[in-house]
């Protein structure tokens, strides 16, 4: 009787929905580093007294930081457990915050943020493919991408604290960061409430523990339920040899014959999306200053496209599932294609605000669906890696959109950063439609043995 089968013939009930919590909280924190920054810049350019150029490394250096994090994390959660990677993440990711919030220079500053980006980077890459094993099959696209949910929550608690903390507060910028190391104290929660993956466990050879992990989600199931369990499916694809392997070795699997489709079209749709995500992010408070708003009325508008992000997540959390996720992705990229270009268009401030908002919705709902699909075209052993090396590509958008569109905005103005926002994700709804293959309602252990087989162009 495998472990998978018993996992994903398990209805959807409490046990699931502390995991989807216990993640979920982790993303909001990583949102909230992610989205601070951009109500940091003002007075971080005038505290160090920056230029616009040295300001935009400011903007990218969590990305940076989160590049090599997610690269790290989910090598590391295939080869040390997701567990521990999730929780040493958070620690390096909340004294990075809290160092960089007393920062006495420019450089210290600089550094810490790289670090911080680099926990929120790793525990960003491995929350999903982590908490994606405990979920049964047919309710996985709607668990992912309600997890990934949580990051709007964060996006606007950053919103919040930009607009409540940082112009109020005596050295605003500085306490916003102390806000961002409180996280710190989930430590306790996790340590005592997150089990191990059990696809995990059984990969490495701990049958016991993988056993003890899924008896006590089954018994979890039962006592929330007061039902006895559904049957077992049969016909259930069985769990792959357990394999071992180098960060090296991993990656020349990725790119080897079995792996390269899937690897290519999922690393494009992670940069197209994270480019125009934080391109978009990083400088719409700036962009609509420099459009005659004042700072207090910009961060007031920011809050507002902020808060449009969480029926962006949670709508297509609610589409995964009647939709594949091929089919979310490519939507709400087409939906923020327009309003990319809607935005362009626009030179009063309500307008820009409502494109905005629309921006906001669309392009949150297409992480929904990555999030949701990067976990299942990878198979067990080298889940978390291609997750990490997935969402590094991505950070190498999130990393250059700032720069480039500060380059954009001197040049070509507001139309300009916009209208280059739309190619870029026109690339991506084409590319998804063409390549992306279809995971609704199939187990990952079918998705994965298919793939393995070379036969992803068969699949889409």
């Amino acid at each position: 009787m495998s472990l998978s089968a018993r996992l994903d013939r398990l209805p959807l009930s409490r046990p699931h929905y502390l995991l989807l919590l216990i993640g979920g909280f982790g993303y909001t924190f990583d949102g909230m580093d992610a989205a601070v920054v951009a109500f940091l810049l003002p007075d971080v350019k005038r505290v160090f007294e920056l230029d616009n150029a040295t300001l935009g490394l400011v903007a990218s250096a969590a990305p940076f930081g989160f590049l090599f994090g997610a690269i790290l994390a989910g090598y590391l959660g295939d080869r040390i457990g997701r567990k521990k990677v999730m929780m040493y993440s958070l620690v390096v990711y909340a004294v990075a915050s809290l160092i960089a919030a007393a920062a006495p220079n420019f450089p210290i500053f600089l550094i810490m943020r790289v670090i911080a980006g680099a926990g929120a980077g790793a525990e960003s890459a491995i929350i999903a493919p982590f908490l994606s094993e405990f979920v049964p099959k047919a309710r996985r696209g709607w668990f992912v991408g309600a997890l990934s949910g949580f990051f709007s929550f964060g996006f606007v608690l950053a919103a919040l604290i930009g607009r409540f903390v940082v112009p109020t507060v005596p050295h605003g910028w500085r306490w916003a960061q102390v806000i961002t190391f409180l996280p710190i104290v989930m430590l306790l929660w996790w340590r005592r409430k997150l089990p191990e993956s059990p696809r995990y466990l059984q990969n490495n050879g701990r049958t016991e523990e993988a056993e003890a992990v899924v008896a006590g989600l089954e018994d979890g199931v039962r006592r929330a339920t007061g039902a006895e369990l559904p049957p077992i499916d049969p016909n259930h694809p069985e769990e792959p040899a357990p394999r071992k392997f180098t960060l090296g070795s991993a990656l020349r699997h990725l790119w080897g014959p079995q792996l390269w489709r899937v690897t290519s079209v999922t690393w494009l749709i992670w940069f197209v999306i994270t480019f125009s995500y934080y391109g978009f992010f990083s400088w719409i408070p700036t962009l609509l200053v420099e459009k005659g708003i004042g700072v207090t009325r910009s961060f007031n508008f920011s809050i507002l496209i902020y808060l449009a992000q969480i029926p962006g997540y949670f709508s297509a959390a609610w589409v995964n599932e009647r939709l594949d996720r091929k089919y979310t992705i490519a939507i709400y990229l087409a939906g923020s294609a327009v309003s990319a270009y809607w935005l362009s268009q626009m030179t009063d401030p309500v307008w820009i605000t409502a494109a905005g908002i629309a921006l906001s919705f669309f392009l949150n709902g297409t992480y929904a669906g990555v999030y949701a699909y990067t976990p299942e075209v990878f198979p067990t052993w080298l889940r978390a890696t291609g997750v990490g090396f997935s969402s590094s590509f991505g950070r190498i958008g999130s990393i250059t959109a700032p720069l480039i569109i500060g380059v954009f905005a001197t040049q070509w103005g507001f139309a300009g950063v916009f209208g280059m926002t739309t190619a870029v994700l026109a690339v991506g709804i084409i590319c998804t439609l063409l390549f992306a293959v279809p995971t609704k309602g199939r187990s990952l252990e079918g998705i994965s043995a298919q793939v393995e087989q070379g036969e992803a162009g068969r699949l889409r």
